[in-house]
């Protein structure tokens, strides 16, 4: 599809060369990490998987913001969020914020995808597999908000 009067390169938000180059040969049921400030980026990952931190000051870049690039980018057909211990005490009554921002960024991007916990330990081992491509280490200071996206096929 060629666009008249346009002068971006990209058809998308994410301009990261580096995301973008592993983006690029990455297939069907490849993983990306989308992890927060406090996750063990160097430790827990997939033995191809390669690192990528964005995490420049705390809070500085966001999880939900690079939810936001990668979704105008990929196709995604899984979202996978790590879940909170049941006796956590800041989760006890309900989901963490930043899951009510996913969800929204996730329905503006038109895409019927519910968030689907994982408990933390069994999230870790998720990760851990060959399928896991990519790693986005943000500065998000915010609890429970790694995202672990499924990359699904490209219908058009």
């Amino acid at each position: 599809m060629i666009r008249k009067n346009s002068r971006d390169m990209l058809k998308h938000k994410l301009i990261h060369p580096k995301i973008n180059e592993v983006l690029g040969r990455a297939g069907h049921h490849a993983k990306i990490l989308i992890a927060d400030g406090n996750y063990p980026a160097s430790s827990k990952k997939g033995p191809c998987a390669e690192l990528v931190s964005l995490n420049l000051a705390p809070g500085v870049v966001s999880c939900a913001q690079v939810l936001e690039a990668l979704l105008s980018a990929v196709p995604i057909d899984r979202v996978n969020t790590m879940m909170y211990p049941p006796d956590d005490p800041y989760t006890l009554d309900s989901d963490p914020p930043c899951w009510d921002e996913f969800r929204q960024i996730l329905r503006a991007a038109g895409l019927p995808l519910a968030l689907e916990p994982i408990d933390k330990w069994d999230f870790y081992k998720a990760v851990e597999t060959s399928d896991h491509v990519l790693t986005i280490q943000t500065g998000d200071q915010q609890r429970f908000a790694n995202l672990l996206l499924s990359i699904g096929v490209r219908l058009d």
